[in-house]
């Protein structure tokens, strides 16, 4: 059955879904992962692409300029609005951009990141949370009835996958963790029972998680290096100054890195 659903709406069904005990359970879980990671992401303006619940995913933020950028026709609480594909933002005028799952449920994941880099200052920092799909709920996303609901209705890219878009528009990874090991189920007692999960799937299995969180800077563009060619020349001296000329450092002897 072919689903007719749109990037938009698949992401305010992901919205409603982090309002149910799984989705407030992985939620308080990002929200605390973040507070260890957005401090030390330093700059003036940061800017959130899509409501994710009812937690402000920012709070951690030192930026005193803080955004959120949601869908149009989403007025509580947005301070702009827009669609991630095409971000109502100067070129290199935010520093830092939180992604709460936007690539899953992206109709253009590529033109997003391109967004992104196109927006980030160099230097700035892009944090990125997705869901897994090698993971349990990974397994639970490929047997899910048709059509999908939310999460299940999102894209889950590997890791390795991501990571190769961002390396492609010249950002470095430089953080990354894994967690929320604890099965897709919905009751809340279930849940946190099961809490141990997290501690012994960080030992055990750390590839397993549901979640991921990448943390990647905007490379800033070096020197070029010089022509190999330009290494080899080799400097004629006359033979009167060739006294003097023993205890040079030729500047092209350099490494040039």
């Amino acid at each position: 059955m072919r689903d007719a659903r749109t990037a938009p709406q698949r992401r305010r069904e992901l919205c409603a879904w982090f309002d149910t005990p799984l989705g407030r359970s992985l939620q308080a879980l990002e929200a605390n992962r973040l507070r260890d990671v957005l401090p030390g992401l330093y700059g003036t303006a940061a800017v959130q692409l899509g409501r994710l619940g009812r937690h402000d995913m920012l709070d951690a933020s030192a930026a005193p300029t803080r955004i959120l950028l949601d869908l149009p026709g989403e007025p509580n609480g947005v301070m702009v609005h827009g669609v991630p594909e095409a971000l109502p933002f100067d070129a290199r005028s935010v520093d830092v951009m939180l992604l709460p799952h936007t690539l899953d449920f992206s109709a253009d994941p590529h033109q997003v990141l391109r967004e992104v880099s196109r927006v980030l200052r160099p230097e700035g920092h892009v944090v990125i949370l997705g869901f897994n799909p090698v993971s349990l709920w990974g397994f639970r996303r490929l047997f899910a009835r048709r059509p999908l609901t939310a999460p299940w209705c999102g894209k889950f890219f590997r890791l390795a996958r991501l990571k190769d878009w961002l390396a492609l528009l010249d950002f470095e990874v430089t953080q990354g963790a894994m967690f929320y090991y604890r099965p897709p189920v919905q009751r809340e007692s279930v849940l946190d029972r099961l809490y141990f999960l997290d501690k012994m799937g960080d030992r055990w299995w750390p590839l397993m998680a549901a979640v991921y969180a990448v943390v990647a800077k905007k490379r800033v563009v070096g020197v070029t290096p010089l022509p190999l060619k330009w290494k080899k020349r080799r400097l004629v001296v006359p033979a009167v100054t060739e006294p003097a000329a023993r205890g040079m450092v030729l500047p092209f002897k350099r490494r040039i890195s």
